[in-house]
């Protein structure tokens, strides 16, 4: 399992479906798993499983790890800003009580950061990709309408959390395309993990309270671990790895829309026309930009 599958295969053309349909859950998961865990304490143990899984994967695939050191540390680097920092502030701003609908929509301006930042550098986004970046994000608001009208707490420390967050994924993209070199998914996981976990285990400590284990908790863990650690960052990897980085981070729009239909099917959470209209106009967003990209 390598980033080199074939451009027609029918796997590769379902990867952005999988990939926004493993990422919308992490807010389901968030939902099960927050009460019972400290944001930080859940994520460095959810990274050590994870390398360890990476690891048993490496060491039955026979898949040879890196010579360069270079690679290792442009590795460890889109580690710490992909996975220690974006899902570091994102967990940390929602259990400090910033809504999620909030947390959602602030995160998901990364799109527009990172076509800013390619044209400010000599990059290409055509017209009809800005149009598309407009009409997803205007969607996007639709979508989560109803949670920010709900109201949650926000200060100093919950944005600052959620920009954190919004940079550190916007950068990790950036980073990642300009100077990881493609290798082996599983290698490049195994390393972006660890070094999340010797990020995030110092602040970690800090957190009072324990990991509370219980059926909710630990499905939580077991689902972040298997399918958005192994699944979604293996995906996101190879995503970036293949495609521009204006079309991939594009795909971040339908995380939204997609976790609100699956918390009206899970929770009943309910949902309006405006939210309707807004996944429309979010999925027709997308496609202007993903369709640009050639």
């Amino acid at each position: 399992m390598t980033t080199a599958a074939a451009p027609d295969s029918g796997w590769v053309r379902a990867m952005p479906a999988v990939f926004v349909l493993i990422w919308s859950t992490g807010f389901i998961v968030a939902r099960y798993g927050m009460p019972y865990a400290p944001p930080l304490k859940f994520l460095a143990v959810r990274y050590a499983l994870s390398v360890l899984c990476f690891l048993v994967w490496v060491r039955l695939a026979r898949v040879s790890w890196p010579r360069d050191g270079a690679q290792w540390g442009h590795l460890a680097v889109t580690g710490i800003l992909m996975q220690a920092g974006y899902l570091g502030g994102v967990w940390a701003a929602v259990r400090a009580g910033m809504g999620s609908g909030l947390v959602a929509l602030l995160v998901s301006i990364q799109p527009v950061l990172t076509a800013v930042w390619l044209s400010m550098r000599g990059g290409t986004v055509s017209g009809r990709q800005w149009a598309g970046l407009a009409l997803g994000f205007a969607g996007l608001v639709l979508v989560v309408l109803r949670k920010l009208e709900q109201g949650g707490e926000v200060s100093a420390m919950t944005m600052g959390l959620a920009v954190m967050a919004l940079l550190s994924i916007t950068a990790g993209t950036l980073y990642q395309k300009r100077f990881v070199a493609p290798c082996d998914v599983r290698i490049a996981g195994a390393i972006q993990l660890a070094a999340a976990l010797l990020a995030t285990l110092p602040f970690a400590a800090l957190e009072a309270d324990p990991i509370q284990w219980n059926w909710h908790s630990g499905g939580a863990m077991a689902w972040s671990v298997l399918a958005l650690s192994l699944g979604g960052s293996s995906l996101l990897y190879m995503l970036i790895q293949r495609g521009t980085a204006t079309a991939v981070t594009s795909l971040l729009y339908l995380v939204p829309p997609c976790t609100a239909l699956m918390a009206w099917l899970l929770f009943a959470e309910p949902i309006t026309v405006a939210t309707l209209v807004g996944i429309a106009m979010t999925a027709v967003g997308v496609s202007l930009v993903v369709r640009s990209q050639g």
